[in-house]
């Protein structure tokens, strides 16, 4: 199985070029694309060629790996698998649950949503737009998912998510088909702080990369989505570097 690479630099309408530092020479480039909101029409245009990207790397036995600025962008990713013929367990890992509705969010903001959408939860216009449909919630596993809203909290806690920390996922074992997707900011926040909304109390990129490798050890990996870092927050190149060592615990080799 080979390793496709997908950067899609931007974070929803708004270009992130920092992403292509964590990608191999051979990478292939998604937009940035001119787009002027957050809606699904606008969306798709940015998520259609990832969901194709993805659906064809599968289907010839490869394995699609997406990076983007925004989990959102794993939404695709599970569409061109799913499409591809390959039914396959979600694994989750974000310090943040993603597990919002307008219903229940705070704020609206739709980077705390899509896991909720995926399982059928909230507005579906982004998930209808890739032909995504929902995704039984005993099919997620939300890993090391640490800072949740009030309602969001309820939400999941009366979910069918299965759940574990860092340090069970490098036990797990998924006799299915794993679609792993990554938020960088699950590292605590002293080591990896260039993120949009960093949490402490998380693991250490050591720690993440251990258990990050064990996992993909044990299981078979058949596309990986992540949510980068915030370029201009990150003044030293620290969590770059760290998005870089998890990529290659993941993948087995170094970016």
């Amino acid at each position: 199985m080979t390793d496709l690479w997908l950067l899609t630099p931007q974070f929803f309408e708004m270009p992130e070029t920092a992403l292509s530092g964590v990608v191999p020479d051979h990478c292939a480039t998604n937009g940035p694309h001119p787009i002027k909101d957050r809606s699904p029409e606008a969306m798709a245009t940015v998520h259609r060629p990832i969901a194709d990207f993805a659906e064809k790397a599968v289907a010839r036995g490869n394995r699609p790996i997406s990076i983007a600025g925004d989990c959102c962008a794993s939404i695709p990713v599970l569409a061109g698998i799913r499409r591809a013929g390959v039914d396959p367990v979600l694994v989750w890992i974000d310090a943040h649950g993603d597990f919002n509705t307008p219903e229940t969010s705070p704020s609206g903001f739709l980077g705390g949503m899509p896991l909720a959408m995926i399982v059928g939860r909230g507005p579906q216009g982004m998930c209808g737009s890739v032909g995504l449909s929902p995704l039984p919630e005993d099919r997620v596993w939300l890993i090391d998912g640490r800072d949740l809203d009030p309602l969001e909290r309820v939400a999941v806690d009366r979910s069918a998510l299965r759940r574990t920390g860092m340090a069970g996922l490098g036990s797990l074992q998924i006799e299915a088909p794993v679609h792993l997707h990554l938020d960088i900011d699950v590292i605590d926040a002293a080591e990896a702080p260039a993120n949009n909304y960093p949490v402490r109390g998380g693991p250490s990129v050591s720690e993440t990369a251990v258990a990050c490798r064990a996992f993909a050890d044990r299981n078979q990996i058949v596309a990986i989505s992540v949510s980068g870092w915030a370029g201009a927050l990150d003044h030293d190149g620290r969590t770059q570097a760290a998005c870089a060592t998890i990529l290659a615990a993941l993948t087995g080799t170094p970016i």
